[in-house]
């Protein structure tokens, strides 16, 4: 009688030790909050200005945070941009990955960043570049290597129609023909 008495005790007081134990531990952000709302596979994504073609965004992967109001792709992503007036394709921007931001549709391409213009044979590679999607325009602030033609720039930051005819080259690192 005495050994079930003193297990019992025993019993009580590891029971209130563990809720203790509980009160006193922090609480943990939930998992599930870390998780995107939604994931896409073999995502397309036309962005349009009129009614007329803009962009064409292609990507492996999607992962839609509607509280952030983003998406992030992954498993390489791929751009088209399109002439308004012909809508044939004039460049094209491919990323490892990209970030979207979902309310202005402005666009971050990160890692082995790579634009190719159609029309002006002009290539550009960086590890971030931004596209305003409203303005069409590209910019950075990081190392950017352009090769046209006629000659190859390297400089830190630049800006850039998204066709990569019009740019402008931010602290020029070195120009050769």
């Amino acid at each position: 009688m005495r050994v079930h008495a003193l297990l019992g005790a025993l019993c009580i007081a590891l029971i209130a030790s563990c809720s203790q134990t509980q009160q006193q531990a922090p609480v943990k952000d939930d998992p599930l909050d870390k998780q995107p709302s939604h994931i896409s596979y073999n995502v397309h994504v036309t962005f349009l200005d009129s009614a007329s073609k803009k962009a064409v965004l292609q990507s492996a992967v999607a992962r839609v945070w509607e509280e952030k109001q983003e998406t992030t792709m992954g498993d390489t992503v791929m751009v088209d941009f399109y002439s308004q007036s012909s809508q044939k394709r004039l460049a094209r921007l491919t990323s490892d990955s990209a970030l979207v931001d979902d309310r202005t549709k402005n666009m971050t391409a990160i890692g082995h960043v790579y634009v190719w213009s159609d029309s002006s044979r002009t290539s550009l590679t960086t590890t971030r570049l931004n596209w305003d999607s409203q303005r069409s325009k590209l910019y950075s602030t990081e190392y950017v290597k352009i090769i046209s033609p006629s000659e190859t720039i390297e400089g830190q930051g630049f800006e850039s129609d998204q066709y990569l005819t019009n740019y402008r080259i931010f602290r020029v690192r070195g120009v050769h023909r």
